[in-house]
Order: C-alpha cells, then structure tokens, then sequence
C-alpha cells in the first residue's frame, strides 16, 4: 500500500514539490552560510518525494546549536513551507480519497517547523 500511496503521490505533485525543495536547496547552498539550509531541504525534498512509510525521528543529542538554526530557518522562510503544507493538507482532507495526502502534508510541516535535529528513517 505504501508504494501504492508513494506513486500516487509522486504522479500528482508530489515530484514537481520535491524539484522545488532541491531547487531551493541549490540557491541555498551557493553561499557558505546557507549549506546547513541547503542540506535541510533536500531532507525536505527527499521526503516530499518519497512520503508513505517514512517516519520523522528527533534526534536525542540535539542542542542548542540546533534549536538556534530552527529559530533562524522558521525567520528566513521556513514559515511559509509549513503555512503551505498546512493549508495543501487542508485542502487535501475535505475529501476522503485526498486524507491519506493531506496527513502526508501535515508530516511534511512538522518536520519544517523545526528540521534541524530531525532524521527521517523508513520502514
């Protein structure tokens, strides 16, 4: 079912999203500060790619430093990836046939509220 749900899911938009995160991650990565950004949406976009079976983990030896560059992600645009992603899953689950895509975005936005500290692992 997952691979199911994952095809689906890749055929109506969920490649053109995750080419959008790696786009992003490639601007991002052009200046030595925006690396750690960078290398945060393509964990993004791999998992906007790949969504069902993936679980999102936090790291248990995550800090301070990680807890500064979620603060400095949320002011430089990670707010609008997370309000997007809230209001596709909205969106998604007025239907019944669109629930299972709307809970992948609501996933989608809890790991960009704070990505820092995250891991993404599948079952």
């Amino acid at each position: 079912m997952k691979v199911l749900g994952n095809i689906i899911w890749v055929l109506f938009g969920g490649l053109k999203m995750a080419c959008l995160y790696i786009l992003s991650s490639v601007a991002l990565m052009f200046t030595i500060i925006g690396i750690p950004f960078g290398l945060q949406t393509i964990k993004l976009g791999l998992l906007a790619l790949w969504p069902f079976g993936a679980e999102v983990v936090t790291r248990p030896e995550s800090g301070c430093l990680n807890t500064f560059m979620n603060i400095l992600w949320l002011l430089l645009g990670g707010i609008i990836i997370v309000v997007l992603h809230l209001l596709l899953g909205l969106f998604f689950c007025i239907t019944i046939i669109g629930i299972p895509f709307g809970l992948q975005h609501f996933k989608l936005a809890q790991i960009a509220v704070t990505p820092f500290g995250r891991e993404i692992t599948y079952r």
